[in-house]
C-alpha cells in the first residue's frame, strides 16, 4: 500500500488567480541591508532578475507594484524603471494593508486576489490578510509562522521576488 501524506506546500497560484502583485522593498527587494556614502546619500541594491520578474508577470495582465514603510526616492526610480503600476510609500503601522486596500477598491478587487511578498513584523497584517502571501527565507519568524505562507528558498535581495514570480508564471 501506498503511504500518502497531506499536501503540506503552500498552493502555488495561477496568473489568473491574481489581479495584483505586491512586494515589500527593504530585506525582500534588497538584503535589509542600508548603505550610506560620507555625504549621507543612501544607497540600495536592487536584484535585476525580480525586477525582470515582475514586468513578465505585469505582461499577463496582473498589476505590480510596491509597498513600503520607507519613503525614498530611491524607491521611486526603482518603480519609475519598471513601469510598476502601484507605488505606496511611508505605510507604516498598519498603513501596508490600508494601502493595499486603497488600491483594491481602486480596481475593484478583494484581497484574496493580492499576491504580497514581504519579510518582517511591518508586513505580517498584510501577509496575513491578502490571498497569496509569500516571504524571503530569511523572514523573522512571525512571519515565516503566517499560516499558508510560501516560505521561499531564496533570501531578501537574491531574487526571491522573482522565484515566487517564476512559481506563479510556471502554472500558465
Amino acid at each position: 500500500m501506498i503511504d500518502i501524506k497531506p499536501f503540506s506546500v503552500p498552493y502555488v497560484p495561477r496568473p489568473s488567480d491574481i489581479k495584483l502583485f505586491l512586494t515589500d522593498v527593504d530585506g525582500t527587494l534588497t538584503d535589509g541591508g542600508m548603505y550610506y556614502g560620507t555625504d549621507g546619500t543612501e544607497f540600495k541594491k536592487f536584484n535585476t532578475r525580480d525586477g525582470m520578474g515582475l514586468q513578465l508577470l505585469q505582461k499577463t495582465g496582473v498589476k505590480v507594484g510596491i509597498v513600503t514603510s520607507e519613503n525614498t526616492p530611491i524607491n521611486v526610480n526603482r518603480a519609475r524603471k519598471l513601469g510598476l503600476d502601484y507605488l505606496k510609500q511611508s505605510a507604516r503601522d498598519g498603513g501596508k494593508l490600508a494601502a493595499t486596500r486603497e488600491i483594491c477598491d481602486e480596481m475593484g478587487i478583494s484581497l484574496d486576489q493580492v499576491a504580497y511578498v514581504g519579510d518582517d513584523v511591518n508586513c505580517y497584517d498584510l501577509l496575513a490578510a491578502v490571498g497569496w502571501a509569500a516571504c524571503p527565507a530569511d523572514a523573522c519568524d512571525k512571519v515565516k509562522a503566517i499560516p499558508g505562507i510560501r516560505v521561499l528558498e531564496r533570501r531578501g535581495g537574491d531574487a526571491c521576488v522573482r522565484e515566487w514570480i517564476d512559481l506563479i508564471l510556471a502554472r500558465q
